[in-house]
């Protein structure tokens, strides 16, 4: 075989190779049905049976408060709100009642409303926070202060002064339930001392004995109030 036969039956004219054709793709109603079944399966699995495991797990004993929302229920079981949400004691005006022990400030909405969490946004040298603390600060002192204990402006706690990050903290100082003490006693007829224990005993720990600080939830400690007699 010569030289020129090799080149005319290796190659068409010109050196170059021929394109070759692309076969067509079979099974393609083969691959759209196999999507379909992934798709179902992840959809069952994903969107019913890990949603209703964890619900069954939630349920567990010593779970359930917490997946329903942490409420808390007065001794007639009667919702008076949740353990994770601060609100207000106030009366229709928004003053605070001398009764009750009295949570943080709250910028979320009107106050306390869980449907518009929020702070302020001032920062620590913005003048209309500077002067709602002064005011807070004298309110605050002048409305714990009892005929038996004046409280100084100078000994308010600052979670009394300020409004959290979120407007819904439940909790307050050990310190500034303290300072509450003799004024919700004298509105109650109780003895300070009584009351006073009723705070001890609700002062939590830091978590895990070291994260945070020492904290009593408002609710919960109202609500105990309310089952000590005269």
């Amino acid at each position: 075989m010569t030289t020129e036969t090799a080149r005319s039956s290796g190659s068409p004219s010109g050196g170059e190779p021929r394109p070759s054709r692309v076969p067509p793709v079979r099974g393609t109603w083969r691959q759209y049905l196999a999507a379909v079944r992934v798709l179902a399966v992840l959809t069952v699995a994903v969107g019913v049976v890990y949603p209703l495991a964890i619900t069954a797990v939630a349920h567990l004993p010593g779970l359930r408060g917490r997946a329903e929302g942490s409420l808390v229920h007065t001794a007639s079981g009667a919702p008076v709100g949740s353990s994770l949400l601060g609100q207000g004691f106030v009366d229709r005006d928004g003053a605070p009642l001398p009764q009750w022990f009295q949570s943080r400030p709250s910028a979320a909405g009107d106050g306390w409303d869980g449907a518009s969490s929020g702070a302020s946004n001032l920062g620590p040298t913005n003048p209309d926070l500077v002067s709602a603390i002064a005011q807070r600060r004298a309110a605050v002192a002048e409305f714990d202060s009892v005929p038996a204990r004046q409280v100084e402006p100078a000994q308010v706690p600052p979670d009394a002064l300020t409004a959290s990050g979120s407007g819904l903290d439940p909790h307050i100082s050990p310190a500034y339930a303290r300072q509450q003490v003799n004024r919700v006693a004298l509105a109650r007829g109780l003895d300070p001392a009584r009351v006073g224990a009723l705070v001890e005993d609700h002062v939590e720990g830091r978590i895990l004995g070291f994260l945070g600080e020492e904290r009593v939830n408002v609710l919960e400690l109202n609500l105990a109030l309310l089952r000590l007699a005269p």
